[in-house]
């Protein structure tokens, strides 16, 4: 019997699983094994693709403890799968080994479900127990003669391991192995490997070998006929009841949704035919579990305290808004139910919850005891070998010095050198391999039945159980998805309302997106693009477009989060929207009836809703085959096979329309460019939800709103920029100090103290001792107070002196470094002490004459923090005045003007002859923004970097924005460390 490995034995097989069974068939093989080491990653897969090729399926799974195999677990049934699951789980969440053949307590409660293989050697066989077999290889036949075969005749069968294709995929396989062992490939060992016979040996040649003990064919033969595996894919297996009945769930989620709609929208009469067809959809397609516990989670999360975004196409269901698990309104935005859940629909839906990044594991710790180990789970995910890494990985196997793999990564081909080819042609068969188990980004699976079922359950370093299948194994089989996502985003919202609170008394409900829609505060700071800091629209690129749009409403700003996606601006439909939105009377529709599905987007296809859309009212698929053409063209979806059928019927259906053909390909084009990137209306609705309580914030307490960006470490650009924005909003940004920092940065007043997280070096059990001696004792009084009340250390001293945290003494960072090395070596206290040591008198010096220089408390701060505390432009060795100032701009369009800038960002692009361009992002003396395009002659010979640049070119303009696109640029320099 041939027992398989796939690629899922990771870092060992070489097969796809679909490579698997297909090789199986060529072979000749009617029935096939998998037995992947410590893993069922591939199982159901493995199931469907025998299925299709009439072959027999049987799962298992190799049992190792590192190199050594122990025995084989085979599933006779469902039952068995069951168990081998529980038995992997039990000893991979706990990170046990494996129990040794010795010490092997019965797998299958019931033999009948299972069965377990030793290697000839491991077991012997008069110990073995009814379901217990000893496996010989092919190569093995001539040990039998030693065996005890007469008195235990059913006992043996035959066993031949499947790994590889053939030799070359053999070597493969040794590269693998380096790779695993993290070791040359020169220094692997033997027990590193399989066996070069790991492959399809035909039937005949291993009939042949055990001609002489047909009974151990006979007992093969058996135990493969005794094994059956069946799965209903597509059936959802996810948890079926909330309450007590499907019955009592309807009521309550009907209960619940009533009550929410009351608080959304009173007594609104009008949408009540909308909000019921919705209660009865997720009624019949058996939905309303599912929003109860989504309701659940959402209700506990608000219990304590934590933010929450609903987004993806769930935003698109009234119910969700009315048991508040999204705040999009989707009848203000004429949302489309339909996206999220239809009865047409052939994919399940999911709701995607957004949480702080410091509330997620909480929100994961709690679903998980809610709903109990055995029934829920983190899914998994496989990360696969692409180019880079499989370069640098092959490149360490073969023994290759870094720069030598950093060249070869660069360059793509060999050069004639026999290692550099070896590594390209292995590299070309590794590709999109999976190397390994990860965790999807936020989905967590709910069953009904305990997992132990479809997988095996693991425990990678995150902490909490994961399953050992992908979104598109679980989707198959019927386990659908709750993705619960972090971002930082609600994390600096949720501080900037506590730090508002403890500073002005205010309570504020941030979820009152009414009241913002309609603030012309925050209209204004849309419409100039001031929004550094808030979610989403903060980047170069989002600001601009906010800027081009003259956004000044929600419905523009959810259009933006869309159109700044990259599909969109592949296709051309970006620059197409932004001239239609501003010139509504010069364009005409591609076809008069497209102004029916896409009037509100002036003809151009921004949201998935509208290939949907289209597809149905303007092409005639039916909602199917229209929704499934959406996923399609998405790369996420597994059936790519199924675009050519859907591209067939969406032509064949508009001929029948009489279409023109150049319309009906330019729509499909964008359909097909864009659709891979786009979000869902209801996405781009929640995340414009999420800017506006970002913006609200900045708007009308940006001291505080800085404060907590960069406490959350910032968004799209570096800690440096919301330093620099927390100094614009009239904040004084001082130094750490040992007496008024905190661990992160905090705000007194107009006073901001730089936290003790941004020091490089500084240790957090040292900095969290410092702020607890200052809380129970006061502040420090000397150097000499600091260390005898810290114990701190030489080096954690020498940073605190350097960063200027010691300032309060009045004396210079030359004297304190020699004040402090004295005290160390006369006292050599190594732990915090609770009385005074220094009581006596003053520790005074004679020290030599120490020049003090302004300029070094800006370089230290450039390498002990990462960006200098105060203005940037004290650094520069020239004269902002000489330079136009970026909001000047306007008054030179078409001009060469000069400026002097200091970068913040820049932005690689490939141009369509393939040569690099970027866009840069510089700020002027004034902290305004001075945006810039470097066509690629301009880009090779300076690409920006770090530092400041005398920037000239010819100012342009487009839909409002100014650009200078640039001819020549030129590092400036920056003063020396002794300069006064």
């Amino acid at each position: 019997m041939y027992l398989c490995k796939s690629y899922f034995s990771f870092n060992y097989g070489t097969f796809s699983t679909e490579e698997l069974v297909t090789a199986g068939v060529e072979a000749g093989a009617t029935t096939l094994i998998l037995t992947n080491i410590n893993s069922t990653c591939d199982a159901w897969d493995f199931v469907q693709f025998c299925e299709r090729q009439n072959i027999k399926p049987i799962l298992g799974a190799e049992i190792r403890n590192g190199n050594t195999l122990l025995y084989i677990l085979v599933a006779a049934n469902n039952k068995g799968f069951r168990r081998i699951n529980e038995f992997l789980s039990e000893y991979l969440r706990e990170k046990k080994p494996f129990p040794s053949c010795d010490t092997l307590t019965p797998v299958f409660p019931a033999p009948e479900d299972g069965f377990v293989i030793f290697p000839l050697g491991n077991k012997a066989p008069e110990t073995l127990s009814s379901n217990e077999r000893i496996g010989v290889l092919p190569t093995e036949v001539n040990k039998l003669i030693m065996q005890p075969l007469a008195s235990s005749p059913g006992k043996w069968v035959l066993r031949q391991p499947v790994t590889f294709q053939n030799k070359t995929w053999y070597n493969l396989h040794r590269l693998l192995r380096a790779v695993d062992r993290n070791t040359l490939l020169s220094k692997l060992q033997p027990d590193d490997l399989a066996s070069p016979q790991e492959y399809f040996i035909p039937q005949v040649e291993m009939l042949t070998a055990f001609r002489q003990y047909p009974f151990i064919i006979t007992n093969t033969y058996r135990l493969l006929d005794s094994c059956s595996i069946s799965m209903d894919f597509g059936v959802d297996k996810n948890k079926q009841l909330f309450s007590a009945s499907r019955e009592d769930d309807r009521v309550l989620l009907e209960k619940l949704a009533r009550d929410g709609f009351r608080f959304r929208y009173g007594a609104n009469k009008k949408i009540k035919d909308r909000f019921n067809k919705e209660l009865r959809i997720i009624d019949q397609m058996g939905f309303t579990a599912y929003f109860l516990i989504t309701w659940d989670m959402i209700r506990y999360a608000q219990s304590r305290g934590f933010y929450h975004v609903g987004r993806g196409s769930g935003a698109n269901s009234l119910v969700a808004y009315c048991l508040q698990i999204t705040d999009v309104d989707p009848i203000e935005l004429d949302l489309y139910f339909e996206r999220f859940l239809n009865p047409h629909r052939t994919s399940p839906p999911d709701f995607d919850i957004d949480f702080s990044y410091l509330d997620r594991d909480e929100i994961i710790d709690y679903m998980m005891k809610r709903y109990g180990r055995n029934h829920t789970t983190l899914l998994g995910m496989y990360p696969t070998f692409q180019y880079n890494a499989i370069i640098r990985e092959l490149g360490k196997v073969f023994g290759l010095p870094k720069a030598e793999i950093d060249d070869l990564a660069a360059k793509g081909h060999a050069n004639g050198d026999k290692i550099h080819r070896a590594i390209l042609q292995y590299g070309k068969l590794l590709q999109n391999f999976p190397s390994g188990l990860s965790i999807h980004p936020g989905g967590i699976l709910i069953s009904e039945k305990p997992l132990s079922n479809y997988c095996t359950i693991h425990l990678p370093p995150k902490g909490f159980p994961t399953a050992m299948i992908d979104m598109f194994v679980a989707e198959n089989i019927g386990l659908y998805k709750l993705d619960v996502l972090s971002q930082r985003g609600l994390g600096h919202i949720k501080e900037c309302v506590a730090l508002v609170k403890n500073n002005h008394r205010i309570d504020i409900d941030i979820h009152d997106i009414t009241k913002f829609k309609k603030d012309p505060a925050i209209k204004e700071q849309l419409r100039i693009g001031n929004t550094i800091g808030c979610f989403y629209i903060e980047s170069p690129a989002m600001r601009q477009l906010i800027k081009k749009l003259k956004c000044d409403n929600y419905e523009t700003l959810v259009a933006a989060s869309s159109i700044i996606r990259p599909g969109v601006g592949r296709s051309g439909m970006m620059h197409q929207y932004i001239y239609r939105y501003n010139n509504p009377d010069k364009f005409e529709y591609a076809h008069p009836k497209l102004k029916e599905v896409l009037g509100s987007t002036y003809g151009v296809m921004i949201y998935q809703e509208q290939v949907i859309q289209v597809a149905h009212e303007w092409a005639g698929l039916d909602m199917a085959d229209a929704d499934l053409l959406r996923r399609a063209t998405s790369s996420k979806y597994r059936g790519k096979g199924h675009l050519p059928m859907l591209k067939e019927k969406f032509f064949s259906n508009c001929s029948g329309y009489d279409y023109p053909k150049e319309v009906v390909e330019e729509v499909w084009r964008q359909i097909e460019s864009f659709a891979d990137y786009s979000f869902c209306k209801a996405h781009s609705a929640s995340y414009a939800v999420e800017s506006y309580q970002s913006l609200f914030l900045k708007t009308h307490f940006p001291m505080e709103f800085a404060v907590a960006v960069i406490n959350n470490f910032g968004g799209f650009y570096s800690r440096e920029l919301y330093f620099y924005e927390l100094m614009r909003t009239g904040a004084l940004v001082h130094r750490p100090c040992v007496n008024n920092s905190d661990y992160y940065t905090n705000l007194t007043g107009k006073d901001a103290y730089v936290g003790f997280v941004h020091i490089k070096g500084l240790e957090q059990d040292f900095a969290l001792r410092l702020m607890e001696a200052r809380e129970s004792a006061g502040p420090y009084t000397s150097v000499a107070d600091l260390i005898e009340r810290t114990a701190v250390t030489p080096e954690q001293l020498d940073l605190l002196i350097r960063t200027c945290a010691l300032r309060f003494t009045g004396k210079s960072k030359k004297e304190l470094l020699w004040e402090g090395d004295f005290l160390q070596k006369k006292t050599k206290i190594t732990s915090p002490v609770p009385h005074p040591l220094f009581k006596e008198a003053p520790v005074s010096f004679i020290l030599p004459d120490l020049p003090v220089y302004p300029m070094e408390d800006y370089y230290d701060d450039i390498e002990l923090l990462g960006f200098p505390v105060g203005d940037p432009f004290t650094l520069v060795d020239d004269d902002p005045s000489r330079y136009l100032a970026a909001r000047n701009l306007p008054a030179h369009l078409g001009h060469t003007i000069t400026v002097l800038g200091y970068h913040i960002t820049h932005k690689p692009v490939r141009t369509v002859k393939g040569d690099t361009m970027s866009f840069g992002t510089f700020l002027d003396a004034g902290k305004d923004w001075i945006d810039t395009v470097h066509f690629p002659p301009i880009h090779a010979a300076h690409p920006p970097q770090a530092g400041f640049y005398r920037i000239t070119g010819k100012v342009i303009e487009e839909f409002g924005v100014h650009t200078i696109e640039v001819t020549h640029i030129e590092k400036a320099g920056i003063k020396k460390r002794k300069n006064d």
